[in-house]
């Protein structure tokens, strides 16, 4: 009979469903913030969630009127701090991984293309910036360059960007298996860079994949070396076959970056 009164602590199944699709949810946005600057947001926020309770618990009144007043109107400012990382959580909603599988025949053959280029403008010593698009759209950039619609080829994309021709200085957006704009212009990193000897088609590739989850691929015209941008990390120093692994997805883009580690850029 005493257990009776204590039958609401045995969980039922419905229970343990909703426990498990919470956890993953949670596993997943956790997943979705490492290594980006929404989870230092989202760390900072937790710490003044706790001074506000601490401060209601120590009655603090006027320091609890004040954070109470922070959260009220901190929502609005969160909104527009987190909106990058927002619309590509929203991209990502629309879109699942066993669509992606089907709709993404072509991605070996655009990997195999745009490696080949690469390695053609790094023995050349051309300095190069592309960008492929995944879940966040890239329509923002594309109307700062000039819009085409052509198949992606490594002799198109060399061609594109031989020194003095019209398009050389900006980025390539490449959506899918076609290139949709060329000579675009990309946002600059907002974070301090650590390392001078990065260029502005290296602080461009962090500034795009800070606010969008394109993977940027930058040719040093000073080192000809390959390197990688992904989610605010830069990876420098890849070969042509590392960097094919990574646009056709045999080598995990997080992992990547993760392998960046520190700052944005190491």
């Amino acid at each position: 009979m005493q257990l009776d009164h204590f039958g609401f602590l045995v969980p039922g199944w419905r229970d343990i469903l909703q426990i498990l699709i919470v956890a993953a949810v949670v596993y997943r946005l956790l997943l979705f913030l490492a290594g980006t600057r929404a989870l230092e947001i989202l760390l900072g926020l937790i710490v003044l969630t706790a001074a506000y309770f601490a401060a209601l618990v120590l009655k603090f009144n006027m320091i609890a009127t004040l954070l109470g007043v922070v959260f009220t109107y901190g929502t609005f400012a969160v909104i527009v701090v987190f909106q990058p990382e927002l619309r590509h959580a929203l991209a990502r909603l629309g879109r699942s991984r066993a669509v992606n599988l089907f709709a993404s025949s072509s991605t070996f053959e655009v990997a195999d293309e745009v490696a080949e280029a690469v390695e053609r403008l790094a023995r050349t010593g051309t300095g190069a910036i592309i960008a492929v698009e995944r879940d966040v759209a890239l329509n923002d950039f594309v109307e700062s360059g000039t819009e085409m619609i052509a198949a992606v080829s490594a002799d198109l994309i060399t061609t594109i960007f031989t020194p003095y021709s019209p398009l050389h200085d900006g980025a390539v957006l490449i959506r899918g298996d076609q290139i949709v704009a060329a000579g675009c212009v990309l946002p600059l990193t907002q974070f301090p860079v650590a390392d001078k000897s990065l260029g502005t088609r290296h602080r461009a590739a962090l500034g795009l994949s800070e606010e969008t989850d394109a993977i940027v691929v930058v040719v040093s015209e000073e080192t000809s070396s390959i390197s990688v941008a992904i989610r605010g990390k830069l990876q420098r120093g890849l070969s042509a076959a590392e960097l094919r692994d990574v646009l056709a997805g045999r080598r995990p883009a997080i992992a990547l970056a993760q392998a960046a580690g520190g700052s944005p850029a190491t």
